[in-house]
């Protein structure tokens, strides 16, 4: 079993840190896993994503050129990635700053408003951490204990006051099902 997964977004709503996440839960889980970023040179509101390989077995190459799933933050990570994500494969958008759907019908898409559900939190920085819980209820790649259990154990100590944050973002984004 092998998963290629891309997220973009624009910095500052938490991809890369989405995609580290991701990595430090494989690895706890003993699979393999690479994650490579992307970011513009900007700190908050450039252009970001990386890609994160899990597998069961050794990884070949970390290149990423069709991933299975895509988790989509913005509308020129829609446009940028809608082509490339494999046929079959699953694509989370945040439709609160996305205004349209793919054009492509060969894809499951998980439509979710992250931004209003971050917020009705109380904190729009875990953004990232519903669209994983949408992403996580969609395709299981890994358990969602996976995922809390790396927040647990890999939150830098300084953002620890939104551990609990975190996981009620996680658990509201994985009750989004296709």
């Amino acid at each position: 079993m092998q998963t290629e997964i891309i997220i973009s977004g624009f910095g500052g709503q938490g991809v890369l840190f989405a995609g580290q996440l991701i990595s430090y839960a494989a690895m706890d889980s003993n699979l393999e896993v690479t994650w490579i970023p992307s970011y513009g040179p900007e700190m908050r509101g450039g252009t970001a994503n990386c890609t994160v390989v899990v597998s069961d077995e050794e990884i070949g190459a970390p290149v990423v050129r069709n991933p299975e799933i895509a988790l989509v933050l913005n509308l020129p990570s829609l446009d940028k990635y809608e082509e490339t994500l494999q046929t079959g494969g699953l694509m989370v958008i945040n439709s609160s700053m996305v205004n349209r759907l793919p054009n492509r019908e060969d894809i499951k898409i998980v439509s979710i408003p992250g931004n209003e559900i971050a917020e009705k939190i109380g904190n729009k920085r875990v953004l990232n951490m519903v669209m994983l819980g949408a992403m996580f209820a969609n395709h299981k790649v890994l358990p969602l204990s996976a995922i809390e259990k790396a927040l647990h154990d890999h939150l830098p100590a300084r953002h620890h006051g939104f551990l609990q944050a975190n996981i009620e973002a996680l658990r509201a984004g994985n009750t989004y099902l296709s």
